[in-house]
Formats: structure tokens, sequence, C-alpha cells
């Protein structure tokens, strides 16, 4: 029996942009649902779950950085926020309010499809493999590997789908520093300067998440020169 096919919300205020988003989308076999704002996109949330949420960061009243921001509080799904070509400004809040991934405008469909293949394929596994589970301690915070699951104390910590990503990488070279360009590869996104610094506000927010002290991090380190690691207790 196949797997249903991945359903999208599509949040943008401009009816067009909805339309074509929705068409060409559908026809590379996604299940599409839009919503014109902010209000709208709470309604639609309230009673469905998604894969993912395709977000333009430019709507009036509530903003995309400022929707992200309240939906990171209770939501994990994924967060794909459409910005303009040169407000590095917006891309950089809007990861910092917990987006997976931002696209300038004006963007090629295409590359719009390989953005949202790539944000789901390294989506955790919902059925992970029955086995011993295997823990991360980082003084009060607790993250199990097998069930890609963080704690602190009794208190979950929510993680997005890139922040469960980089701790499987940092899982697997503990103790070993790991260089940007290898998280922006492992990631799946393109290579260059901008996509290493949007890699440097991720772990940032991942620290505010894992350290007492995030400007003096104890647990995930920046090795100079070399990149980031990561020294559980």
């Amino acid at each position: 029996m196949s797997e249903p096919a991945p359903h999208l919300l599509i949040v943008d205020d401009d009816e067009r942009i909805r339309g074509l988003l929705r068409k060409f989308l559908a026809r590379n076999g996604f299940l599409v649902s839009v919503a014109r704002d902010a209000g709208h996109a709470r309604r639609i949330l309230s009673g469905l779950e998604f894969d993912l949420i395709v977000m333009d960061v430019m709507m009036p009243g509530e903003d995309g950085v400022a929707l992200t921001r309240s939906l990171r509080e209770t939501l994990q799904t994924p967060i794909l926020l459409l910005t303009a070509k040169g407000d590095t400004d917006d891309r950089i809040a809007g990861l910092e309010a917990g987006a997976d991934d931002y696209l300038p405008k004006p963007f090629e469909p295409k590359e719009l499809l390989l953005r949202i293949n790539a944000i789901l394929r390294r989506m955790p596994d919902p059925e992970p493999e029955q086995v011993a589970p295997k823990m991360l301690t980082m003084g009060p915070v607790r993250f199990d590997i097998e069930r890609v699951e963080m704690m602190r104390g009794d208190e979950p910590v929510r993680l997005t789908a890139t922040e469960v990503q980089l701790m499987r990488i940092f899982a697997e070279n503990l103790r070993e520093p790991v260089s940007r360009a290898k998280l922006v590869e492992d990631l799946g996104r393109d290579k260059g300067q901008a996509q290493e610094r949007a890699v440097d506000v991720q772990i940032t927010r991942l620290r505010r998440k894992i350290e007492s002290d995030p400007k003096q991090p104890r647990y995930l380190q920046t090795v100079r020169g070399e990149g980031y690691m990561l020294i559980p207790d």
C-alpha cells in the first residue's frame, strides 16, 4: 500500500500566487491547502495536520516571521518561508523564529519543489525501530537519539525538523568537529556562504535549547577554524 501524499499548507495573501502554487504542487503529487493570512492559517491548523507549511513573510497584519514564532510554541511542522530577494534580515529573523529554510522571491517553481522535498526527506521517521534508547545528557537536558526527543528535566523541548537533523549529525560525530560546509551538505542545502550563515543561525537557536548560558556554550562548542562539536556529559 503506497504512502499518502504529503499535505502542504500555503499561506500567502496574494490570491494569484496561492492559486499558482496550489496547481503546481498538486501536479507534483502533493495534497495542498491554502490560507490567505495568519488568522486563516490558524483556523486551518486547529483542525488539520500538515507535513510542511510554505509561508510568505510579507503579509498584512501578523507577518510570516511573527506567525512562525507563535506556531513554534506548539507546533513542530517544518516551515519554509518565502522572502523578498534582498531581505537578508527577514531571512535571518525567520530562521531565528523557527523556520527550517527560506526561499528568496522571485523563484523558479522547480526550486521550491527541490526545497520542499529536501525538508521532507530530513524529517524524522515517525516509527523508529524499537531498539534500546540511546541518550545524550547535557546537564538537565537529555536527547533520546532513537525517539528524537529532547527533555529538560520532565519538560519536553520542542525541536524543529532542522534541529532534529543537526542533533542526529552531531550524535554521529560526538566529540569530533563538524565543519559548516559538511553541516550544509548533510542538511541537503545548496553550498555557499549564505547557507553556512544560515547554519550559524540554526546553531545559535539550538544552543538556546541546550545550554544554560548560550553565549558561553559548554556542550555545543565552536572549534575555531574547524566548525562545531557536541560534547555531552
